[in-house]
């Protein structure tokens, strides 16, 4: 696999190497797992096979055997629970950014009232910024991520009501 755009396992099968170590690059930034992209009917999925221990943490806080650590996150995550049926999903894999760019205000806060179609955070998957916005008008009751932290399809994000 030395030449780029090619592979040596089929005649007729043309890899873009280049595009697979960006994906891979893509992977290694955001802590996620698994990407795959579709471009016609070339389909390119890169993944890893083993979780990072953060990871593990973040999707499962409250298996962590530190007392002190996981009583503060138990109780969120079961406020959080309830909540999450009326939550503004992530429509796709990426990074959430709370912030428009670095050092300025949030989009929104806890407490905040918005509009229907008003932004509440972006999304950047493979280096584009895609808006998150309200669905509906209401107070945002919380917000259930970090700012730069990696979201996978369908994970709630923010709970308005």
């Amino acid at each position: 696999m030395a030449e780029s755009g090619k592979s040596g396992r089929g005649a007729g099968m043309n890899v873009d190497t280049r595009l697979v170590r960006e994906l891979a690059e893509l992977l290694s930034e955001t802590g996620l797992t698994e990407i795959e992209v579709e471009d016609g009917d070339r389909k390119i999925k890169v993944s890893r096979g083993i979780a990072t221990p953060v990871q593990q943490h973040a999707t499962a806080p409250a298996a962590a055997p530190v007392a002190g650590a996981a009583a503060p996150v138990a109780p969120a995550s079961e406020a959080a629970a309830p909540d999450t049926a009326n939550a503004i999903r992530s429509p796709m894999v990426g990074t959430a950014y709370l912030l428009p760019e670095p050092g300025a205000d949030p989009f929104v806060k806890v407490g905040d009232k918005v509009k229907a179609g008003q932004t509440l955070l972006i999304v950047e998957a493979m280096k584009v910024m895609n808006p998150i916005a309200a669905t509906a008008e209401g107070t945002v009751q919380q917000i259930l991520i970090e700012n730069a932290q990696p979201v996978e399809f369908d994970q709630p994000l923010v709970v308005i009501a």
